[in-house]
């Protein structure tokens, strides 16, 4: 593992392949660079020739826990387009799936510099899933830290893994003014409201129509209703320069790796390999 300071942030990453193009590559939810299948596809794409970059976005893996900016994807996004920059990386075909989706659109859009091309699949989107999103990364914390201060969050289990991860992630933590901690997350809380104009968290459809990177969409299952068709549909259309297709798997692929990662049968990205022919094919267009 190799770690870089981005911005007054640890970022932990791995580049995979020695040469060749550059991609960076993102999974969802809190989950890190060792989530199954993401390693997988890296090694897919370098099979091909092309290099690599898996890393843990902050308040993930090992690398530093981070509340600043607008929101958690954005301040996210500003963080990889530091990384990339600092690998001498840039620009890279940026991919990314459910969160890790929304914070490779936010870098592109944000730091048009770093991207040559960008790839999405499972777009969060829908009412329900917003909300549901809103509740699951800042809920818990805000409670905690109205009742029991830092102390409290540090206890919390959605972030274990950080802490175990990179242990100086608990001095992170109990530096936090909860008072500030608590009106950042509920800022990051606020991001996810639905409104009208704005398909995806973070970003309206007006900037997004002025965002010419050329862009593949995967498009959602009908039956997910985290990541809902339409909102795959809406943001294809939305952008000037992107080509929606259907993706490797069946309608039931989110709902059945989540299934199968509950009953410890993998995780939800493990499918992703899946995707390298195609997105090898969009990279050399």
């Amino acid at each position: 593992m190799s770690a870089i300071d981005v911005d007054g942030t640890r970022i932990a990453y791995e580049i995979i392949g020695d040469a060749g193009p550059a991609w960076a590559l993102t999974p969802g939810g809190r989950f890190s660079k060792d989530t199954p299948g993401l390693r997988e596809l890296a090694q897919a794409l370098a099979a091909q020739g092309q290099r690599v970059v898996i890393w843990d976005r902050p308040n993930t893996g090992e690398s530093d826990v981070c509340f600043t900016g607008a929101s958690e994807s954005a301040m996210q996004a500003d963080k990889l387009a530091g990384l990339l920059r600092q690998l001498d990386l840039a620009p890279a075909v940026i991919m990314g799936g459910s969160g890790g989706s929304r914070v490779s659109l936010l870098t592109a859009a944000h730091h048009r510099d770093v991207a040559s091309k960008l790839a999405m699949v499972w777009i969060s989107g829908g009412t329900y899933g917003l909300m549901l999103l809103a509740t699951h990364y800042c809920g818990e914390s805000i409670r905690a830290a109205w009742q029991l201060g830092m102390e409290g969050v540090v206890e919390l289990p959605e972030w274990a893994e950080v802490l175990q991860r990179n242990p100086r992630n608990r001095e992170l933590f109990l530096a936090q003014d909860p008072k500030q901690f608590i009106a950042t997350l509920e800022q990051w809380m606020l991001v996810y409201c639905p409104v009208a104009g704005s398909t995806v968290p973070g970003i309206t459809d007006d900037e997004l129509s002025k965002l010419d990177v050329p862009t593949l969409v995967f498009r959602s299952g009908e039956s997910d209703p985290h990541h809902t068709r339409a909102t795959s549909e809406r943001l294809a259309a939305a952008l000037p320069n992107a080509q929606l297709v259907e993706p490797p798997w069946g309608d039931r692929e989110w709902m059945e790796r989540g299934e199968a990662a509950r009953e410890g049968r993998g995780g939800l990205f493990s499918g992703w390999p899946q995707l390298a022919p195609q997105l090898l094919r969009f990279a050399a267009d």
